[in-house]
């Protein structure tokens, strides 16, 4: 065998070929996940306004999509005229009459220049009975029809030019009635108008079949060799082609709908001259009402106001009703899609031809969305069909918010953390676990082998999963406790600073799970009371629609967390507002502002119990105002704690470069110990 041979080229941004991730779909959901703690609304709005991946490939999102169909819709009807479908037939009626009367003028030519006079008086009294009848022909297009059918031509032309006219009509209305289904249908001839009938017939008989809810597979298929070549799309069972046949003559019915009562009239009296086959029409008509009852949420009633001047014929106008219907129903599935799941039922081809290439991969590629992060272990779907964020997803989410912020740091001053590996801080404590994401990958390799021989049975080679991963436990000596208190009052969503705060907290979180494992992380949200969350809630935490930014509250509950730990302690508050609420000593919350000076004191008190406890208060404060930046002065002082004045940009920098520098602070200063 040949050696294979690979050219490497520097990456330039133009080359193909790298598929989006599940990580990189999440990513691109974080920080609308974050700020309204909603991961289906989050896909939804992303489906809703596309992006951009990171290859530079362009996701366009359904609102494009709509005002796309929306303008093809606008732009059909501005340009066309359905009354055109009248005029293609007048005129060419009109076109036989004149062939008709030309034939007779040059008969009575042909019957004086012979001599004859008593010919040319039997011809002229013949011919002038032509004329009246040509005269007397009905204005309406239908009773044309009737007339010519009995007319005595002279006009061999003539004749042949109605015929033709004739067969065409009665053609393009049997394959409207029946949706383009009978495109094998070249002529209409007696042997083929009688196995349309025996087909209508099969076909609404497995309709009985299929509503006193029998089996209809078999008789599917013995249909399908029958009269398969009426049916070009191929539909693999009943329901497929059911469907079909819906969809194309509720068409028919919105062009139906679309004319003027005059015009409507016109096609119903051509119709009933021309499929003059009663049982047809029956069949016919049985089918439609047979699909009426099967899907009546069709569009059976859909109607289009047509304004524009380019005439259609007949065939014209029944293709453009069918592209409008399907630009509808791809209008009303987009519309009513709440997940990317549901973009699977979305007809990839067809909307190619309404939409073009890059819509109709987009709507592909986010259809296999949901599908991608359930793979990767990233959601869940529950059995109500709602889609929640595993574990694994909510570590995720906290990684993509650690890195985005990290982004921003020089990485020579803050770096990762020393602690990945044995180093200041670490012991080995002798003990092993199963490894999860975020552990540092310090494999015991005998702990490893053991469980992949005890899963797999002894012999050589052995195989290993990642579910045999055993890593080493290690005991920080300086272990840190910290609860997290995030404000949720309604200033910090008006003031544009919930995100940055709680991207800030999914940091943290994901920092000391993943650097610090042995490090205690609590998380209090408050606004006119506080409460407790886990980690596991977190993602989907949101603001309260409610005023009041009670401290004391969310102070007295962090103190509590944190009395239950060990450890260096201390409390991190992010908060933009003065505390303007506290609880009453019957439990019941008061709101007041500006703040009242009961607030403040109680407030105060729990500043002061936590300082008794050991317990730092670190404040980072946006926007913050004067009265807030006295209060928090004040804070610092009582407690020795430290103030920092913010904004939403610089938050994260402030709070993960303190949180590290005091952390490589109490691991070196025990190291010195």
């Amino acid at each position: 065998m040949g050696r294979s041979r690979f050219l490497y080229s520097r990456w330039d941004g133009t080359q193909s070929g790298f598929e989006l991730t599940a990580e990189e779909v999440l990513g691109e959901i974080t920080d609308d996940l974050l700020y309204h703690g909603d991961l289906n609304a989050a896909l939804r709005r992303m489906m809703q306004s596309g992006f951009r991946t990171p290859d530079g490939d362009r996701m366009q999102g359904m609102r494009e999509m709509l005002e796309n169909l929306r303008r093809k819709r606008r732009d059909q009807l501005e340009r066309y005229d359905l009354g055109g479908v009248y005029d293609d037939i007048a005129q060419e009626l009109r076109d036989v009459v004149e062939t008709e009367r030309e034939a007779i003028e040059d008969r009575l030519d042909e019957t004086g220049a012979s001599g004859d006079e008593r010919q040319h008086e039997v011809t002229e009294q013949a011919m002038a009975e032509r004329n009246f009848q040509l005269d007397m022909l009905p204005p309406d297009l239908a009773g044309q029809v009737k007339e010519l059918q009995s007319y005595d031509f002279v006009s061999q032309e003539a004749q042949q030019q109605f015929e033709q006219l004739v067969d065409k009509l009665r053609q393009q209305l049997m394959q409207s009635y029946v949706n383009q289904m009978a495109g094998a249908m070249e002529n209409v001839s007696p042997e083929q108008m009688q196995r349309m009938k025996d087909m209508l017939a099969e076909l609404n008989n497995l309709l009985d079949q299929k509503n006193r809810g029998e089996d209809t597979q078999q008789g599917f298929e013995e249909f399908m060799q029958r009269y398969g070549d009426f049916f070009p799309e191929g539909p693999e069972n009943l329901d497929e082609l059911l469907e079909i046949m819906a969809q194309r003559m509720a068409a028919m019915q919105a062009m139906m709908n679309s004319m003027t009562p005059e015009q409507r009239a016109q096609l119903q009296g051509l119709s009933e001259q021309l499929l003059e086959d009663m049982d047809l029409r029956w069949q016919m008509d049985q089918l439609g009402e047979n699909l009426r009852q099967a899907f009546p949420d069709m569009g059976w009633d859909r109607q289009y106001n047509f304004n524009g001047q380019d005439p259609l014929n007949f065939a014209e106008a029944s293709q453009l009703m069918q592209e409008l219907g399907d630009l509808d129903q791809l209008e009303n599935l987009l519309r009513g899609a709440t997940n990317p799941g549901a973009l699977a039922e979305v007809d990839i081809d067809r909307a190619r031809d309404l939409l073009g290439e890059e819509a109709a991969q987009s709507l592909e590629r986010m259809a296999q969305f949901a599908r991608m992060l359930e793979d990767a272990g990233l959601i869940d779907r529950k059995s109500d069909g709602r889609l929640e964020l595993t574990p694994r997803g909510i570590r995720q989410i906290g990684q993509n918010a650690l890195t985005d912020l990290f982004k921003k740091l020089k990485m020579d001053q803050v770096g990762r953390h020393a602690l990945e590996k044995a180093g200041w801080g670490h012991e080995r404590e002798y003990s092993t676990k199963q490894y999860e994401w975020g552990d540092p990958f310090n494999l015991d390799i005998q702990q490893t082998v053991r469980n992949a021989v005890r899963r797999s049975g002894t012999g050589t080679p052995v195989q290993l999963t990642p579910e045999d991963f055993e890593v080493e436990r290690t005991e920080h000596l300086v272990r840190q406790s910290t609860v997290l208190m995030l404000d949720l009052s309604l200033s910090m969503p008006m003031r544009d600073n919930f995100l940055p705060a709680k991207k800030v907290a999914m940091a943290l979180h994901a920092l000391i799970s993943s650097q610090y494992p042995r490090d205690y992380l609590g998380l209090v949200g408050f606004s006119s009371v506080a409460r407790e969350f886990s980690a596991t809630e977190l993602p989907e935490v949101s603001w309260d629609y409610v005023y009041g930014t009670n401290m004391q509250h969310g102070l007295a509950i962090s103190r509590q967390l944190l009395g239950r730990q060990s450890g260096t302690k201390q409390i991190i508050m992010i908060t933009d507002g003065e505390p303007t609420a506290h609880i009453e000593d019957d439990g019941t919350p008061y709101f007041a502002y500006p703040p009242e000076q009961e607030t403040i004191r109680r407030t105060l008190r729990e500043v002061s119990r936590c300082t008794r406890d050991g317990i730092v208060i670190n404040t980072f404060m946006l926007d913050a105002t004067s009265y807030l930046k006295q209060f928090i002065e004040k804070v610092a002082e009582m407690n020795r704690g430290r103030a920092f004045f913010t904004t939403p940009e610089t938050l994260g920098d402030y709070v993960l470069v303190d949180f590290i520098d005091q952390k490589r602070r109490l691991i070196g200063g025990r190291a010195r110990a």
